[in-house]
């Protein structure tokens, strides 16, 4: 199948300047993207709660995300979980995570007749209780850890900890438990977000659907989010620069910076995608900024081979004028490619739910301008680099090697 008849050439270069202003602008636009109206960061990095529940009946994931929102929580995500041996399994995240405030911190060490570590209050009212030597908050707000010197009186505690806001003991038998007889040890559990989500789930789909308990209930706090923001932004840096290395390599160096600009405008652009139409940043979102990495240095990879395979054999040739043979020899391979790609990202966004439409998304945009930069932003850098910093030594003509006989003919002479 061919689009581009054989021997056709397109003039991209006289055209570089509009082309690489208006790319220039449409990242500048994306980068304010970041700001207004801002990156939708998910759970994966703002933090947040997940469960899987085994319903009774199979439900559409629509129906319970629109479930989840009217049970007071934003941005749900729903996915199904393939598993052989439990049906009707689902995954569900929010934002939403047990953080206990400091004002409720202090609540429960007022309550519990201990305001400071090590430090009893001196309310009369609490002479008459046993004072905890220690209390640890867990960094997920859903358990409280208490340290006695002898036996504590579990009803006592459980009974100092009721009234307070926001704060609720997870049931009776597991709300204020023994965790160690000999060191005196208390672990009073309270409901989690994940808890607070089932009984939302069951008030708004019926008991009849969604069990008493979740097979899993895990959160992600607020600073684990942020370490995973940090290594994902860690992981694209170290990609640019290993990629950087490897065109430098097998190319010459001034291929490198082409392409490496190039992703930089692939990557930023995308984002600022995902930015304008208020989709979440994920980790799938990151591992689809990686594939665009990838799929676009391989599309400009392509074309400065091209390039390269052309400089020996048109030496007559200006090097733009060897770039635009070079793209238009390559044009017919990377609209295919490109667009068979782009077809099965368009499936998965039609078809798909949840994070898979985000990632397509990403993927769709990415796919788009990563096509387009490897003609008017990669080879039209490389170019200018040739000029500007070498010379324009890549188009230079080499002096024909002389043969034997001519070198004895210029001896005699």
């Amino acid at each position: 199948m061919e689009f581009i008849k054989p021997g056709r050439q397109f003039d991209f270069m006289s055209k570089r300047r509009y082309f690489i202003g208006g790319s220039v602008l449409l990242l500048v636009l994306s980068i304010v993207t970041y700001f207004v109206p801002g990156l939708r960061l998910g759970t994966d990095f703002r933090g947040g709660t997940e469960i899987e529940v085994a319903l009774k009946q199979s439900i559409p994931t629509t129906e319970i995300r629109h479930a989840v929102e009217r049970a007071g929580f934003e941005s749900p995500e729903v996915i199904e979980v393939t598993s052989p041996g439990t049906p009707n399994r689902v995954m569900i995240r929010v934002l939403e995570v047990n953080t206990l405030t400091e004002g409720q911190k202090q609540a429960v060490r007022q309550r519990l007749c201990l305001v400071e570590e090590g430090e009893a209050t001196a309310d009369p009212r609490c002479a008459s209780v046993l004072v905890p030597t220690e209390i640890r908050f867990s960094p997920g707000g859903d358990k409280i850890s208490l340290r006695y010197e002898s036996n504590p009186d579990l009803a006592a505690i459980e009974k100092q900890i009721e009234g307070i806001e926001g704060i609720t003991l997870q049931s009776r038998e597991r709300g204020v438990v023994l965790a160690n007889e000999r060191d005196h040890k208390v672990d009073i559990h309270l409901r989690s977000k994940g808890d607070l989500l089932l009984d939302g789930l069951r008030h708004e789909l019926g008991a009849d659907k969604v069990p008493e308990q979740a097979l899993r209930v895990e959160w992600i706090g607020p600073k684990a989010g942020a370490q995973l923001r940090d290594a994902a932004i860690k992981s694209v840096l170290i990609a640019l620069i290993f990629i950087m290395g490897y065109i430098a390599l097998r190319f010459d160096l001034r291929f490198a910076p082409g392409g490496i600009v190039a992703l930089v405008h692939d990557v930023g652009i995308a984002l600022g995608a995902m930015a304008i139409t208020q989709r979440e940043i994920t980790i799938s979102t990151v591992a689809a900024m990686l594939t665009i990495v990838g799929y676009s240095i391989n599309d400009t990879v392509i074309v400065y081979d091209r390039i390269r395979e052309n400089l020996p054999r048109h030496r007559g040739l200006s090097f733009a004028a060897i770039i635009n043979l070079s793209i238009s020899e390559m044009l017919g391979r990377t609209i295919i490619t490109s667009g068979v790609t782009a077809l099965s990202m368009l499936a998965f966004l039609w078809w798909g739910t949840g994070m898979i439409k985000d990632f397509a998304f990403a993927l769709l945009v990415g796919i788009a301008v990563g096509t387009y930069s490897s003609i008017y932003i990669a080879a039209p850098l490389t170019e200018w680099i040739d000029k500007r910093f070498f010379g324009g030594s890549a188009v230079q003509r080499r002096a024909p090697k002389r043969t034997k006989q001519e070198k004895r003919a210029h001896a005699v002479v």
